[in-house]
């Protein structure tokens, strides 16, 4: 796929990979993508993440090539890729890009979504998980993922939910903000979309973390980045033994809530499925 018909400012190493010459900052941590990349494949919260975005998806497909915006190690991008729609992987870490590719990700673009080059509407469909906290200004990113969409394009979103669950984790994971679905659809709606689909998701969430990490946040209690980092680790392992089995069955009914196109009330993560108007 010659990529350069869709974004001028981009090359293609001999590897593979295609790089902007432009290098924007972007508020995510140096180290973020390898520390992902250690613990996705085992985390029981990336993997229900997937599973949820693929619910939707199905419900709710691309009308052609999905772009995976600030996409990571390609942990997404892989399951996109595995569930038969194309997607090509548009993230500005080189690490991150590097990682996707050892997993096998076909399409990848090294760079910033603005830094790219990309021509105005033309994108089928664009994809932004977990990344519009990152940004500064996420009305004016959401435009501008807007202007490249095609007109009836569909964008696909995850964030994080509830202010009152932000903690030290939030800072230094590098976001700005945390969502309700009600401020989010003010946000698509601002930013010219049409709300599809609009759910909370991983119910099972928001008293452990107000319990364990916002509670202590709001006391002053304050961890070195090596400890928020151990934590994380920790937190993202599934049980084992029965704990396992009852924390799969209640995530299996989140995955059939999304598949029936039903809504929950409440969850750590928003979920939103819109289309350029």
């Amino acid at each position: 796929m010659d990529l350069s018909k869709l974004a001028t400012n981009i090359e293609q190493d001999n590897d593979g990979i295609w790089f902007s010459e432009a290098h924007s900052a972007i508020s995510y941590p140096e180290d973020g993508n390898d520390l992902c990349f250690e613990l996705e494949e085992g985390s029981f919260w990336f993997n229900h993440r997937n599973r949820c975005l693929v619910e939707a998806l199905s419900r709710f497909p691309p009308g052609g090539l999905l772009f995976d915006i600030g996409g990571g190690n390609g942990y997404v991008s892989l399951a996109i890729q595995h569930a038969g729609w194309p997607v090509v992987l548009v993230e500005p870490g080189d690490k991150g890009c590097r990682n996707a590719q050892r997993r096998g990700i076909h399409h990848i673009i090294c760079s910033t979504l603005e830094d790219a080059g990309f021509a105005a509407g033309s994108m089928p469909a664009a994809g932004a998980f977990d990344v519009v906290e990152h940004t500064q200004d996420d009305l004016e990113f959401l435009r501008m993922v807007a202007g490249y969409l095609r007109p009836g394009g569909r964008l696909y979103l995850s964030v994080p939910a509830f202010r009152g669950l932000w903690s030290q984790e939030d800072e230094s994971a590098g976001h700005y903000r945390r969502y309700t679905t009600a401020l989010l659809r003010g946000v698509l709606r601002a930013t010219g979309f049409q709300i599809e689909y609009l759910t909370y998701f991983f119910r099972i969430l928001p008293i452990p973390i107000l319990l364990l990490r916002a509670i202590p946040y709001r006391f002053g209690i304050r961890r070195s980045r090596a400890e928020v980092v151990n934590r994380g680790t920790v937190d993202h392992r599934a049980p084992s033994g029965r704990f396992s089995a009852i924390l799969q069955n209640l995530l299996n009914r989140e995955v059939a809530v999304i598949r029936s196109g039903s809504r929950m009330a409440w969850g750590s993560s928003c979920l939103a499925v819109a289309r350029k108007t």
